[in-house]
């Protein structure tokens, strides 16, 4: 550089300035989004071939098969609305955010995904981090602006500050209590859930294993965190796994539960666990609300979340990992929760 003139100098000095200044790490994830086109296709029967919306105690409302051409979209492992059937965000088991806005026609039916974007995990540098091993992000809770996240593979339980376009590393990493010897490699903390604010755990995060079970074949289960912390089971009814939960207004947490074998292929379920049977020591049980095969509008359900809607019906809305596959769908479905 010292053949350069004065002038020239100064301008390679911005230039090199300039770009360190706009490097990932001092944008933080904003370097990093992806805003996407998300097509989408109405589902507006449950049952494939039948006009039934009644399922017991779940109403169909309406659901859609979502696409994009971006690269990245896919793999949805857990999700939660800011507002109310509208704005969400949600984790991606490799290793990224995302975040939208679910649209819905005249009736109330789910219409379109807007305003779209994934964002990837980052380092304390804000580098992605792209190990599968350390961004297996398979369930999230979020209350304000705080999200929390549980991993498989690493297992930990980790807080994040949520910005939809600045995403940056977690800020701290939370006591899960199970022993770590008890999780399994790719079936551990699937679920992680804000208990009821007024309930006895007092709003406390409670996490539910894929498939981490005892020498009695029950499911490795706690809350993390309030007056009843401690360690406690889920029963396990059948060949379905753990993969998403919501608690309930009543204090109930809602299980979303999925089999899958080469004949019968993928089958999802709703178990409803009472209440009173999540505290520390206790083995957690309740009924079966729904279970549906491949004859249904249904494929890797991994994600689900429970909210009001405008008219005081309570929803349960659940979403589908495609696993990057061409032989599954990403799949958007909502159900009215009646007798609540």
């Amino acid at each position: 550089m010292t053949g350069l003139r004065p002038i020239a100098r100064l301008a390679s000095a911005l230039a090199l300035t300039l770009a360190a200044l706009l490097t990932p790490s001092s944008l933080g994830a904003d370097a990093n989004v992806e805003r996407m086109e998300i097509r989408t296709r109405q589902i507006t029967q449950f049952r494939i071939g039948a006009s039934e919306r009644r399922f017991g105690a779940l109403e169909f409302v309406g659901g859609l098969e979502m696409s994009s051409r971006g690269r990245n979209f896919g793999s949805m492992s857990a999700f939660r609305f800011r507002k109310p059937g509208s704005d969400f965000i949600g984790v991606a088991d490799t290793g990224f955010w995302f975040f939208g806005r679910m649209e819905h026609d005249a009736e109330g039916r789910p219409s379109g995904v807007s305003d779209f974007r994934m964002v990837e995990m980052v380092d304390a540098a804000g580098k992605p981090i792209g190990e599968k091993w350390h961004t297996d992000a398979e369930g999230l809770a979020i209350k304000g602006d705080i999200a929390t996240v549980s991993f498989e593979r690493g297992h930990r339980v980790s807080e994040f500050r949520i910005d939809p376009d600045n995403m940056r590393v977690a800020l701290r990493d939370l006591d899960f209590v199970i022993p770590s010897q008890e999780l399994r490699q790719n079936r551990g903390m699937e679920t992680i859930a804000h208990a009821h604010p007024q309930g006895i755990h007092e709003g406390g995060r409670v996490v539910v294993s894929e498939k981490s079970l005892d020498k009695d074949g029950n499911i490795f289960a706690a809350i993390i965190e309030g007056p009843d912390k401690g360690l406690f089971k889920v029963k396990r009814n059948g060949e379905f796994d753990v993969t998403d939960g919501a608690f309930l207004p009543n204090g109930d947490l809602l299980l979303l539960e999925r089999s899958f074998s080469i004949a019968r292929g993928v089958a999802m379920r709703l178990r409803r666990i009472y209440g009173e049977s999540v505290r520390k020591g206790a083995l957690a049980d309740g009924p079966v609300l729904l279970e549906a095969d491949m004859s249904y509008q249904i494929d890797n359900m991994e994600g689900i979340d429970v909210w009001r809607r405008e008219d005081g019906a309570l929803i349960v809305s659940l979403m589908s990992d495609d696993n990057h596959s061409i032989l599954q769908r990403n799949v958007y479905l909502e159900f009215v929760l009646r007798g609540e």
